[in-house]
């Protein structure tokens, strides 16, 4: 075969330096997704949906070819810290964790993680950060200890 062809969809969710509510301003929010969004498909992989909280991100994007989910999630950080930090000075000490969990999503249920992303805002006033995260991990089948799971 000529052609070498990807489509691996993943979920990747992270939040902010303990959970601090630095996106509370929707429209700030709202940027930072746009942000996000650009920045993923300048590294390749194309969002197909950009969501979150005050505390947390997440985004439904196809895999690169040619990044790893390790650099891709580092440049992601990286790029819109800086970004957050520029925008806004009272934001200065603004921070990513330092983990993030990505999760393969097949493409039959891609429908379904789109909407889940849209429905944040929503979802959230019924359930914690910490506790969706805990149930994307009991669903996925990991192992996980709760002193290395948040920062």
């Amino acid at each position: 075969m000529p052609q070498s062809l990807s489509c691996v969809l993943v979920h990747l969710v992270f939040s902010t330096k303990d959970r601090a509510p630095f996106l509370k301003d929707v429209g700030l929010r709202t940027e930072c997704h746009a942000y996000l969004g650009g920045v993923s498909k300048k590294l390749e992989c194309p969002p197909h949906i950009v969501g979150g909280t005050e505390d947390h991100v997440h985004l439904l994007c196809r895999l690169g070819r040619t990044v790893t989910q390790a650099e891709w999630v580092k440049e992601l950080k990286r790029v819109t810290s800086v970004w957050i930090k520029q925008r806004d000075p009272a934001l200065l000490d603004f921070a990513w964790q330092n983990g993030y969990g990505v999760y393969s999503v097949s493409a039959s249920n891609a429908d379904k993680v789109r909407a889940y992303i849209s429905g944040q805002e929503d979802h959230h006033r019924k359930r914690t950060f910490q506790d969706e995260y805990r149930a994307f991990l009991r669903k996925h089948g990991m192992e996980w200890d709760e002193r290395y799971v948040w920062d």
